[in-house]
């Protein structure tokens, strides 16, 4: 018995290991890959500024307030929710967050009375909530670990259509903002329309202090320009979230291998303790064994003439005569 579950623990113990080594590997990997995902969303920052910089400076130097992205809904009576989430599991609670923060504003919006639509970008999110029922509009996934400014502009471009042509009132983003390696946090950040900050506060000069020259007009540059602004938003949103994708799983990753060598040890001291009782009870067995040959041997030949036995006579042996 003894032997056997220690052939099990051996087996067990096996299997822990191996999965210790494909959890360290992806740790590792998830490492290496916040390094770059961090990079890159600095990288994008200056861009952002930038050309929130121009958009108030165009309409600081006597742009039209009437564009399409910029004229709010009198009545908010349909709202859509772009979640970003990732492609594959295994990164702890990041996806379960975002979920759940955009689970609770449709709930609000559903006990409101209002229409809701969910874009959900990655597996993620497009299986959970199509799985409960919830009202989906087109899916992007494939590129949450790497998005690329070309995945942005369909997402831009298809939240921009949706609002324009009238179907949406309002674009909201759920995602998950990265701060640093150890922190990041879910965030729901309004897209479309454009808030009145976005394009206020420029002093239509530029960054030496000179005045603009707009060619053609303000208005059609701002117009061009806006699309452009609310893709940058979403590419941003992108890469925050692919940073803390890998944030995620890499944190969880480590948290799995800890628990493997925990896991380890503590099956090697079951094992340990199961050999310790197979050998004492081999040892058992010997000692009683021993003891037993040794009680038949100390019986004489006079000791078995207390009992009646014949003893068998071989051929040509001389008969033995009683006295």
């Amino acid at each position: 018995m003894a032997g056997g579950q220690e052939r099990i623990l051996r087996e067990r113990i096996r299997s822990v290991q191996a999965t210790k080594k494909i959890t360290r590997a992806m740790e590792l990997i998830a490492a290496s890959r916040i390094v770059k995902a961090q990079a890159r969303v600095s990288a994008a920052v200056p861009y952002s500024e930038l050309i929130t910089e121009v958009v108030k400076d165009l309409s600081a130097g006597g742009a039209a307030s009437d564009s399409p992205l910029l004229a709010g809904r009198d009545e908010i009576k349909h709202t859509c929710y772009v979640v970003i989430t990732a492609d594959r599991g295994l990164c702890g609670g990041y996806n379960s967050g975002v979920q759940r923060a955009a689970e609770g504003e449709v709930k609000a919006d559903v006990l409101a009375g209002e229409d809701y639509t969910i874009i959900p970008v990655g597996r993620k999110a497009e299986g959970y909530f199509r799985f409960r029922g919830y009202q989906l509009g087109t899916a992007f996934n494939g590129f949450s670990d790497q998005p690329s400014y070309e995945d942005a502009r369909q997402i831009g471009e298809h939240v921009v259509e949706l609002f324009t042509s009238g179907q949406v009132d309002r674009v909201e983003l759920v995602y998950t903002r990265f701060v640093s390696a150890g922190s990041q946090e879910v965030v729901l950040r309004p897209l479309v329309p454009l808030s009145t900050e976005t394009v206020e506060g420029g002093d239509g000069k530029s960054a030496s202090g000179s005045d603009y020259d707009f060619e053609p007009d303000p208005e059609t540059i701002l117009d061009s320009l806006l699309p452009r602004y609310v893709e940058a938003r979403v590419y941003a949103a992108l890469l925050n979230a692919a940073a803390s994708e890998h944030a995620f799983r890499q944190r969880a990753m480590k948290s799995a291998t800890d628990n493997a060598e925990e896991l380890i040890k503590s099956l090697s001291r079951v094992m340990n303790r199961a050999r310790q009782d197979s050998i004492t009870t081999e040892i058992m067995e010997i000692v009683g064994g021993a003891e037993a040959l040794d009680t038949d041997g100390s019986m004489s030949v006079a000791d078995l003439g207390a009992f009646d036995v014949t003893l068998p006579v071989s051929p040509g042996s001389p008969t033995p005569v009683s006295s």
